[in-house]
């Protein structure tokens, strides 16, 4: 058991130098505490304080009563009044408001005669997802407008299609946002103090000292792993509180299942960030080393735009990025209450890679230091 008590005791340098460190420290609670305050609040998908701008040439009771309703809508806490068809290029050009809707002049003759009513609705399409999300909210409420008259006049409504959302009733944006969070920040968080850490020991001239010490290269990585892990498993924690407790998202199944697949996560990371460590020579090369890899990685896991859309053989090459299985993970285990077997169909691709970066870091860093 001599090599337990060698590597607990790398553990317990490793996290001094973390904590003592000022620039280790920031590197470890800022990033988490600005992405915490910062993400569910700037990347949202909801529509709201948005302007519309109406053009009714119409002047009738429906016109005019889609006009309020337009105004009352949360999407929408402004609303323009045109005077002409020449003031629409310039509102849009302007970015005066999200979108136009023009009322033509039978409007509200041809909805009261129970004839097909017209309207023209104009999108920025330089902001295609959240003006596609208003022209939603305009179709809605105007849909359900007819709908009432039709009732009102005694005659069956239009058919209405009636949309729910497993998981998440009401749309919840921070539902979708903070789990993905969480394999974000760790990933950033894992990479980064897993590829300084070697660099960081180089530039000192400690690296030397610890070869020619009883450690072993490997018992050398496991410490250093384990370190960033203990690290990791802390940040994980308070995304995790402030997800539950501060944005209310419910966490629907198990706690431990996420801790237990959070150990294999950055297993995964860790076999990155010491094969990033062991390539470069300053801690600088290996911070743009670890960002190298993250971009990327974050684009391929999902997170932006789901992995269905991508081209065949991209989606075949997101197989081995290990955020994309987390993600899945987290996200399931937080709004499904998944099972054990859910879990098991990504955590298997992400335990193979971790043994996989794990062997690779393993062989490199014996050649570089062994």
């Amino acid at each position: 058991m001599i090599w337990l008590h060698r590597i607990l005791a790398l553990v317990r340098k490793e996290l001094q130098i973390l904590l003592a460190d000022p620039q280790s420290r920031k590197l470890v609670f800022i990033p988490v505490l600005l992405q915490l305050v910062l993400f569910p609040l700037a990347a949202t998908l909801e529509v709201k304080n948005n302007t519309l701008a109406v053009l009714n040439e119409d002047g009738g009771a429906a016109s005019i009563e889609l006009t309020q309703r337009f105004a009352r809508a949360q999407a929408f806490t402004g609303v323009i009044h045109l005077a002409g068809a020449g003031q629409i290029k310039t509102v849009l050009d302007g970015q005066q408001a999200i979108a136009v809707v023009r009322f033509g002049p039978d409007f509200s003759r041809h909805a009261a005669a129970g004839l097909p009513a017209s309207m023209q609705l104009l999108l920025d399409g330089r902001r295609s997802n959240s003006s596609q999300i208003a022209a939603s909210y305009v179709q809605d409420m105007t849909t359900q407008y007819f709908n009432e008259q039709s009732l009102a006049a005694g005659k069956p409504a239009a058919s209405e299609l009636v949309v729910m959302h497993r998981y998440n009733p009401n749309l919840e944006y921070r539902w979708f946002i903070l789990p993905s969070l969480v394999a974000i920040i760790l990933t950033v968080s894992a990479l980064i103090l897993t590829a300084l850490s070697v660099a960081r020991e180089r530039e000192h001239g400690t690296l030397e000292q610890l070869l020619v010490s009883p450690l072993t290269p490997e018992m050398i990585m496991l410490g250093k792993a384990v370190a960033v892990l203990l690290v990791g498993l802390f940040q994980a924690t308070v995304i995790l509180a402030a997800a539950v407790f501060v944005y209310k998202v419910p966490l629907s199944g198990s706690l431990a299942l996420i801790y237990a697949s959070s150990v294999l996560y950055f297993a995964a990371l860790v076999g990155v960030g010491f094969f990033i460590s062991a390539v470069c020579s300053t801690q600088q090369q290996a911070f743009l080393g670890a960002f190298a890899f993250i971009m990327p990685a974050i684009l391929l896991s999902g997170y932006a735009t789901p992995v269905e859309n991508m081209p065949q053989w991209l989606q075949t090459v997101t197989w081995v990025n290990p955020i994309r299985h987390f993600m899945v993970i987290v996200k399931s285990i937080f709004l499904k209450d998944v099972s054990v077997t859910f879990v098991l169909h990504s955590a298997i691709p992400l335990g193979i890679i971790a043994a996989g970066t794990l062997s690779v870091a393993v062989v490199i860093f014996r050649k570089r230091f062994g």
